[in-house]
């Protein structure tokens, strides 16, 4: 939801609760947004090295080149 500046500044305490609780909140200075409030809990969770060893896997044949037919289909020849 967008909110003007004035509307901010009376009613920030259910602003920061509408963020808190997943909402998109906007403020605009007249038509024009300048800023958004985002909760903190919202931020991006730490990443943990390894989470996921074991549960990707590939082909060993992966890397290797590319044949002359899927580089010219690739548009590189």
């Amino acid at each position: 939801m967008t909110y003007t500046v004035h509307e901010a500044k009376t009613q920030l305490s259910r602003l920061l609760q509408e963020a808190c609780d997943g909402k998109d909140v906007v403020i605009a200075r007249g038509k024009k947004p300048i800023a958004k409030i985002v909760a903190m809990g919202s931020a991006r969770k730490k990443r943990i090295p390894g989470r996921l060893k074991g549960q990707i896997s590939f082909s060993p044949d992966v890397f290797a080149a590319l044949s002359d037919r899927e580089l010219k289909e690739l548009g590189f020849e």
